[in-house]
């Protein structure tokens, strides 16, 4: 029952996620979530998150950026840096805006990556959508409440998918 919110891969970050083998081996699209997996909750585009979306668009690949945000936030963050891309309010976890996003760059689920710190919305959603779901920890622990209490639940289904990964 929880495999259904298992990650394909589970990282400490972001910025160590090595996109030239993912390149490589065929992915042409990224789809990104923003509040912790790029920058803390709130913050704008810094110099780490411009300069990985210039070094992705250098290697070839096309980025969205999907956040469950109003358009403020996510224009303000898109401003500052180089995605081709974005999509707010995408309610995830619905299949409906993953899809969206890899219909505006052209790519397909067998070439699309995902990276989100949530399982229950970002990986959630790029599993059912048939995506390779990256999931990271959080860059900074201030969240809003809603999300503070799903981080306990999420802790229960991190336990096991570590688990199933040393069986």
């Amino acid at each position: 029952m929880l495999r259904r919110f298992y990650p394909d891969e589970y990282v400490d970050s972001t910025y160590q996620i090595d996109f030239e083998k993912y390149y490589n081996a065929g992915y042409r699209g990224v789809i990104f979530d923003i509040d912790n997996t790029l920058v803390p909750h709130d913050a704008p585009a810094d110099d780490r998150a411009v300069a990985l979306f210039e070094y992705l668009k250098e290697i070839g690949f096309s980025s969205t950026l999907l956040s469950n945000n109003k358009e403020p936030r996510v224009k303000m963050f898109f401003d500052g840096v180089c995605a081709n891309y974005y999509i707010y309010k995408a309610d995830k976890p619905s299949r409906k805006n993953y899809r969206k996003a890899m219909d505006l760059m052209g790519c397909d689920k067998s070439n699309t990556l995902f990276v989100g710190d949530q399982i229950f919305t970002d990986v959630y959603g790029a599993k059912r959508t048939g995506i390779h779901g990256i999931l990271v920890k959080p860059i900074h622990p201030k969240e809003e409440i809603q999300i503070v209490l799903k981080r306990y639940l999420e802790k229960i289904v991190l336990y096991f998918y570590k688990r199933s990964l040393e069986k």
